[in-house]
């Protein structure tokens, strides 16, 4: 019984944790980030199960994260608002080749990310030529261009 509170604890955490990181950290992951995940999964392993290494108690810790994970997953279908709350919205970023910078602050994306993916995506040299850059809820940013 223990594992599962420790890990219906770790999966809220978690959730909270993701969430407040932002969409741009998990969309955009860097090497350093990826060696950073892997320590947060070994420390987030010993503290769902313990010193208790049974077959059983990762039995029991899987079966609970996937369980609240299939019914957030069935709740956030069910009431939308729990998926706003959960996933986020779309964000516009540029509008008309105009940064909103409030915008940007908040979702902690540079410009340099904006024209990066301007450039990747659309072949685009400069934000004159975006209309909208827009910040999904998996982290990527999609681009549309401007009339030419």
């Amino acid at each position: 019984m223990n594992s599962i509170l420790r890990a219906v604890a770790v999966y809220v955490f978690l959730l909270f944790v993701v969430r407040a990181a932002g969409r741009r950290t998990l969309g955009e992951m860097r090497t350093f980030d990826f060696v950073l995940l892997l320590i947060m999964s070994e420390a987030t392993q010993n503290a769902m199960i313990g010193d208790d290494f049974s077959l059983t108690s990762a039995a029991l810790v899987i079966l609970t994260l996937l369980g609240l994970d299939l019914s957030l997953a069935a709740a956030k279908r069910r009431w939308k608002p729990l998926d706003r709350v959960v996933d986020g919205l779309p964000t516009i970023l540029i509008e008309s080749g105009r940064p909103l910078e409030d915008r940007l602050a908040w979702a902690r994306v540079d410009l340099e990310d904006v024209l990066e993916a301007a450039r990747r995506s659309q072949g685009l040299e400069s934000l004159a030529q975006v209309k909208y850059a827009i910040l999904e809820r998996n982290g990527d940013i999609s681009i549309i261009p401007a009339d030419r």
